[in-house]
């Protein structure tokens, strides 16, 4: 049976800062878990497992909400913060989310798909990375040298973000936004037929209203509960394509890890 993997990067929503629109902190949080509050709802009525690489920050700020979430889901790590880095974040990050979740850590998607060493990552003792998107996405990275599927580097197993066979549009928050429902659907469906999986992602901030942000259109496109809809919808026509799982579980029973 093919695998649909939902995976969400659960932070603060600091997107306006890419922008030099300042944002309070406390803000980019209620932001950020207002989004998360919206979607949980969608999971638990479709029984859904996600795949939810959170930032340290984040998951401190909301450790009961995380806690809760780690039974059902599985929590990653998004490093320590959103918009600062270090590699001491990678094991920093991973050791308070194992401490609120009581669970081992495997995953990371480092944010704005940063490029990581692979070394570093293998010594803070993760097991996956999916930190990359293997397409052109201007001003940001040219990824069409990489792998579209699961492969390994430096011992380290890399499963990128889904795009679609041969001319790789991106499969991911921007997409799912911005083409025509009928399009994302019908690549979502080949990439499935092509790969046997699909590794879709979004943030949880997408979920609830951004209108009133100074922000790009094509950021604020089908925000709040159009988002909200056009998801529920994606899960339904989804549903017959394959099981929903998380990237561990497909990694697992695909023998990478």
């Amino acid at each position: 049976m093919s695998s649909i993997i939902l995976s969400f990067d659960v932070e603060e929503f600091d997107i306006p800062l890419e922008y030099n629109k300042n944002i309070a902190l406390q803000e980019q949080m209620v932001v950020g878990k207002r989004g998360l509050d919206n979607i949980i709802p969608i999971w638990e009525k479709y029984k859904i497992p996600t795949t939810l690489f959170t930032t340290a920050l984040f998951a401190q700020q909301y450790a009961d909400t995380i806690k809760a979430l780690s039974d059902t889901h599985e929590i990653a790590s998004h490093t320590f913060y959103h918009s600062n880095f270090e590699d001491a974040h990678l094991l920093q990050s991973k050791n308070v989310l194992e401490e609120i979740t009581g669970k081992t850590v495997t995953g990371l998607r480092m944010p704005r798909m940063r490029i990581v060493q692979m070394e570093a990552v293998k010594a803070a003792g993760y097991l996956y990375d999916s930190s990359i998107n293997p397409t052109y996405l201007p001003g940001r990275y040219n990824n069409f040298h990489l792998p579209r599927t699961v492969y390994h580097q430096e011992n380290m197993v890399r499963i990128p973000a889904s795009v679609s066979p041969i001319i790789r549009l991106p499969l991911f928050w921007l997409g799912f936004k911005n083409y025509p429902y009928s399009l994302f659907l019908q690549l979502c469906k080949q990439t499935i037929k092509k790969d046997g999986y699909i590794n879709l992602y979004f943030h949880p901030w997408e979920f609830t209203n951004i209108e009133n942000y100074d922000l790009p259109s094509y950021v604020k496109k089908h925000n709040g509960s159009a988002l909200q809809n056009r998801l529920e919808k994606l899960i339904n026509d989804l549903a017959n394509e394959g099981e929903f799982i998380t990237t561990h579980q497909y990694l697992t029973k695909q023998k990478f890890i």
